[in-house]
């Protein structure tokens, strides 16, 4: 049976095939190595999961065909990224529910430290730094809270434009605010089009900067003053322990 347009009746979705096309561990490695927004060629990738070119090849299609990924083309080369935020939310809510990866060398510890502490979810900040500069814009009002959604405050409008972030201009096809239950520390992180500004906004100002690991970033001196002079960002944001 069809549509009158032609186009087949939608039914229940296929979650079986895209969680097969995850749960390969390469394959779930791949993926996040990509989760922070970037776009990387298959070579990078490769040697980000450990396994030869073909090999990963064949893995890139996998996640292609399942809508995963998308590739782009930069003259003879190919650059894969995830193919949309909600690919980064779905794996965002999988490594609340996943069990830890052990932790075998001092290098993959501090790295994982790094990322519980600040890291990029797409295009958006996660992590304890995520989790409190959410919960610092609804104590200073520039966002509500209503208990189920999250609303800009017609004060927190003036107070964004201020600080370089116009919601008007923001894209129609993207929610102006949306969030993530943040895997490490079981809160809410800003997400949408507003939490994706606040991170470029951030680079920008060179108040947030890129660590060394793949995802990770860290907020400057200027960054953590500049936050709280300005949201009310706590200094002692990070809670380090």
């Amino acid at each position: 049976m069809g549509r009158a347009d032609g186009r087949p009746l939608a039914t229940e979705t296929d979650i079986a095939h895209v969680a097969a096309a995850i749960g390969d561990p390469s394959r779930a490695a791949i993926l996040k190595a990509l989760a922070g927004g970037g776009v990387l060629p298959a070579s990078a990738l490769a040697a980000e999961v450990g396994v030869s070119a073909s090999t990963v090849s064949a893995h890139l299609a996998k996640l292609r065909e399942a809508k995963l990924l998308t590739v782009e083309h930069d003259g003879r080369h190919r650059y894969f990224r995830l193919a949309s935020t909600d690919v980064a939310r779905a794996l965002e809510e999988l490594a609340r529910i996943a069990r830890p990866l052990p932790v075998r060398t001092l290098r993959g510890s501090v790295r994982a430290q790094a990322l519980l502490r600040a890291r990029l979810c797409y295009d958006h900040l996660a992590g304890r730094l995520g989790v409190a500069l959410l919960a610092a814009l609804v104590d200073h009002r520039t966002l509500a809270y209503d208990g189920a959604s999250y609303r800009i405050t017609a004060a927190g409008r003036d107070d964004l434009v201020a600080f370089g972030i116009d919601p008007a201009e923001f894209p129609r096809r993207r929610p102006t605010i949306r969030y993530c239950v943040d895997w490490g520390e079981g809160r809410h992180h800003l997400a949408g089009a507003l939490g994706g500004a606040f991170a470029a906004r951030l680079f920008d100002l060179d108040w947030l900067r890129r660590g060394r690991a793949r995802r990770v970033v860290r907020l400057t001196a200027a960054g953590t003053a500049g936050l709280h002079d300005t949201f009310g960002l706590p200094t002692d944001w990070a809670g380090d322990r």
